[in-house]
């Protein structure tokens, strides 16, 4: 009987449009570029950049889409993650400064774990305090997380100072592996090998284990999910605390990339954040990982042929995309 009834369903279509996206850029700016070595370096090097800001933005992406929570407090976090790396850097120093990649990954590992840990704990608190009484109420949201960040802010400030700190990369991860006439920076590698775990953890917690289920049956009817025994606000405080922890995780590897904090650093890279997220649809994982693809390829090749227009290249590409896709390049279902 089963088998009958899967035969008269229809085949899912699978949209491959959006994944084709990224190398048909890449394959545009070629004769652009010119050079064939530096347009791989420049290739390599927005993929790899792209991967980073998809761990940035992989928590904000996991929590409007589970839980249709605009949380421009996301930033916060961020920040947050970076200075807890800052601040337990020193105490493994010998690790950091180890001309050893395997002792530098654990040194990279253990602070992207504290980081996490001090990020999801705060993310609870957040979630009680400020979430809480403003689900489904989406201005309200807007409000109570943009001022929740700019109070982030200034405690930064308050406890470090407006002044930038150093986050000097580990021994091993620093300078670029040549090949010929193309350069890869060592640490963007490590970035593609995060980034690549995360997203794999995502999808295959979200669309292959139970909570995943629940998670989702959640979004969709709670009432339903409360009925068979599910405590769903302990569900969707999971998945803040999950967000938050991301974005702590986001916070460490930014900060290692660009190896200097700034208070204000998670309130600058939310406006990146929030287009990648528009582009791939709001609350969409898989269209968050090719949008952030997408937004690093198109901004290293136009920093290159035309570096006064970089900045606005990015805004550019999300008004090109919602004109193709009004709702982004992989929308979430009712959003």
């Amino acid at each position: 009987m089963t088998t009958r009834v899967e035969q008269a369903l229809p085949p899912r279509r699978r949209d491959l449009a959006p994944i084709l996206l990224v190398p048909l850029v890449a394959l545009a700016a070629l004769p652009l570029v010119g050079s064939l070595s530096t347009w791989v370096t420049l290739t390599l090097a927005g993929l790899a950049m792209g991967m980073i800001i998809f761990i940035i933005a992989s928590g904000l992406t996991l929590v409007f889409g589970l839980m249709d929570v605009l949380n421009f407090g996301h930033g916060a976090f961020i920040s947050i993650g970076a200075y807890t790396a800052a601040v337990l850097a020193p105490s493994l120093s010998g690790l950091i400064r180890a001309d050893s990649l395997a002792l530098n990954l654990i040194a990279l590992l253990a602070l992207i774990a504290l980081a996490m840990a001090v990020t999801g704990v705060l993310g609870y608190a957040f979630e009680r305090i400020i979430i809480m009484p403003v689900y489904r109420q989406h201005l309200k949201q807007i409000l109570v997380t943009i001022g929740g960040l700019i109070v982030a802010e200034q405690i930064i400030i308050a406890v470090f100072g407006p002044v930038l700190i150093v986050l000097p990369l580990p021994t091993a991860f620093r300078g670029s592996l040549v090949f010929g006439d193309i350069a890869i920076e060592r640490y963007r590698l490590i970035a593609v090998v995060v980034g690549l775990v995360i997203f794999a953890a995502m999808v295959l917690i979200l669309d292959r284990t139970r909570i995943g289920l629940l998670i989702r049956a959640g979004v969709e009817n709670g009432e339903m999910v409360e009925a068979l025994g599910y405590h769903i606000r302990r569900l969707f405080a999971g998945v803040f605390i999950a967000g938050s922890a991301l974005a702590g995780l986001g916070g460490v590897m930014w900060g290692f990339y660009r190896e200097a904090l700034t208070p204000g650093m998670g309130m600058d890279v939310m406006v990146l954040v929030f287009i990648v997220v528009v582009i791939g649809g709001l609350g969409s994982v898989g269209g968050c990982f090719i949008g952030s693809l997408l937004v690093a390829v198109v901004a290293n090749y136009t920093g290159f042929l035309a570096p006064k227009l970089a900045l606005g290249s990015n805004i550019l590409l999300m008004a090109l995309i919602l004109l193709w896709r009004s709702r982004g390049l992989y929308p979430v279902a009712k959003r």
